[in-house]
Order: C-alpha cells, then sequence, then structure tokens
C-alpha cells in the first residue's frame, strides 16, 4: 500500500512511518524542511517537501496514495479539510491522530476518579472544542465514501524512530530536572494520565490501516499512571533526590499555560477496547514506570 504520512518527521508519525516501511508498506512523508528529509529517507520514507497550509499538495498526495495518516497536529483543521477533500469517494483509509487531553480536566495536578469510555465521551471544554470538532469532522467524513478513524492517544513513551524527535509530556519533565537538578511534577502530582509505548501505538496504527471500519474512535492506552509515581521513578534513573510539587502557575512558567494545565496538570484517564475487539491489538508494553526506570535514559 502507498501510504502518505504527515508528520513523519516527528515522534509519532516518523515512527509510524518507518514502522510501515519495515512492514512492506510505500510511504510518502511529509517535512518542511531539507534535513529532515534526509533522515526520512535514510529511513527508506520518501520525503514530500511541504507544509500543512498547502492544500493544493495535500490534495493531491491524498488522491495519489491508498491510505493517508495524519500524524502532524490535532487541531490544524483546514489541513484535515484537504485530506478530506482529497479521498472524497475514494473508500481509502484515513486515520487522524488526536489527543486524550480532549478528556482532560486541568485539575492542577490532583487526582480525580473519572474514567471514559469511546462510546461515552464527556462534553469538552471549551479549550478543547475545537479539536474535538476536527474529530467529529473526520468521524463524518464516513459518509463521504471515505474509511475514515480517529485514534485518541494517551502519554506516549519510548524512543521514536527519528533521531532528535521525542514524545510530548515525559521529556518537557526529564529536561526540567536536568536543567534545574530537582525532578518536579505540577500541584501533588496526584493526577493520572492513561499511556501507550510507542511500538504499540504503531502496531495499532498499522492494523487500523488495514482494517479499521469507517467511522470508529479509538482510545489509543496499555495502562495508566500517577504523575508522582512517574517522577519518582524519574528521581530515581537520574539519582536525584526525592520529586517536588510545583503550583500550577510556577508550572505555566517554565511549560506554558497548554502543557502545565493539560498535559502535565490534569487528569486523563481512558479506556479504549475497540482496537482490541474490532482490530485484534494485544499492546506488549504495559508499564511505563518500568521503561523511565530502565530504559529512558539509554538513548536520552
Amino acid at each position: 500500500m502507498k501510504v502518505f504520512v504527515t508528520g513523519a518527521a516527528g515522534f509519532i508519525g516518523g515512527s509510524i512511518a518507518a514502522g510501515l516501511v519495515r512492514a512492506g508498506h510505500q510511504v510518502a512523508g511529509l517535512v518542511r524542511r531539507p534535513e529532515q528529509a534526509e533522515a526520512l529517507k535514510r529511513l527508506g520514507i520518501e520525503p514530500v517537501m511541504g507544509d500543512l497550509d498547502d492544500r493544493a499538495l495535500l490534495i493531491a498526495q491524498a488522491q495519489a496514495a491508498d491510505g493517508v495518516i495524519n500524524a502532524a497536529s490535532s487541531d490544524h483543521r483546514g489541513a484535515v479539510e484537504a485530506l478530506i477533500e482529497g479521498l472524497a469517494g475514494s473508500g481509502k483509509p484515513f486515520l487522524h491522530t488526536s489527543g486524550s487531553s480532549v478528556v482532560g480536566d486541568a485539575s492542577g495536578g490532583e487526582g480525580t476518579d473519572a474514567v471514559y469510555h469511546e462510546d461515552r465521551l464527556p462534553e469538552p471544554t471549551a479549550d478543547k472544542a475545537p479539536r474535538v470538532a476536527i474529530d467529529t469532522l473526520v468521524l463524518d467524513a464516513a459518509t463521504k465514501g471515505i474509511r475514515a478513524s480517529v485514534l485518541c492517544n494517551t502519554l506516549i513513551y519510548g524512543h521514536g524512530a527519528v533521531p532528535g524527535a521525542e514524545s510530548v509530556q515525559l521529556p518537557r519533565l526529564l529536561r526540567q530536572a536536568q536543567k534545574s537538578g530537582v525532578v518536579r511534577h505540577v500541584g501533588s502530582g496526584g493526577n493520572i494520565w492513561s499511556n501507550v509505548h510507542i511500538d504499540d501505538v504503531v502496531e495499532l496504527y498499522r492494523l487500523a490501516l488495514e482494517k479499521s471500519p469507517a467511522g470508529t474512535f479509538y482510545f489509543v492506552e496499555s495502562g495508566e499512571a500517577m504523575f508522582r509515581d512517574m517522577t519518582s521513578a524519574m528521581a530515581e534513573a537520574l539519582r536525584l533526590g526525592k520529586p517536588q510539587d510545583w503550583p500550577l502557575e510556577e508550572a505555566k512558567q517554565e511549560w506554558g499555560y497548554e502543557m502545565a494545565s493539560y498535559g502535565l496538570g490534569s487528569n486523563s484517564r481512558v479506556r479504549g477496547q475497540r482496537a482490541r475487539t474490532l482490530l485484534g491489538w494485544k499492546p506488549q508494553r504495559t508499564s511505563v514506570i518500568d521503561w523511565i526506570r530502565q530504559e529512558m535514559l539509554r538513548t536520552a
């Protein structure tokens, strides 16, 4: 299958694209800079120079491909609209990458008992309503002759395929700790996120590309962990002292509003059954704590 992947120089998109190449697919990846193109070539990915604002390019690539994966931005509506236009009436698969901060509660690092399921999603907060609207746009593309699905990833850990590309959450905690000599979490660190290893993410995208039913929403998770437990494991790996609480307002100064409030300071507890029942997905890695202790620093 010839697959077009946006975000192919990134942590998620690059890992997916490289995994699809290993599985025997022909993969073209959208990149913005020449040095990114060289990195993709070394992974067997055909670079396509451009960006998410190039509507004509996205339409043309979608039309030329046998399937499309949007792994660049979960919030760029124009790019999604262009890809849907290029795929309309084709019956081809379209996988859109979302993130489970759509159910994040911005608790300031305090825990919650709320757990969300794929068939019972809450009304989005004002902050997340535009992203949820894009997810809905993708799911509705099933009525336009597109085998469209939304894969809503949780906290992703592991090392990716593209050198220099990294996941969103844990690397920020790590860099702050390496810079300051103190591991910190937002608030008390009692907040909990579902999580998944990047290798299991790659396998799920491969399965979804091949056989996901049209109009399907997936939560992508294989476990969950409290941030205080993750920062404790990080402190152990770095041989630093006990992790410290960090008031949300101070954390915002380091990481910005979105990352401090949602990426690191919220709860996002979800359960994903559809990938397992519809696609036969069987995640192999289930402990982010073990990964932090044993593998995080190997190539960091």
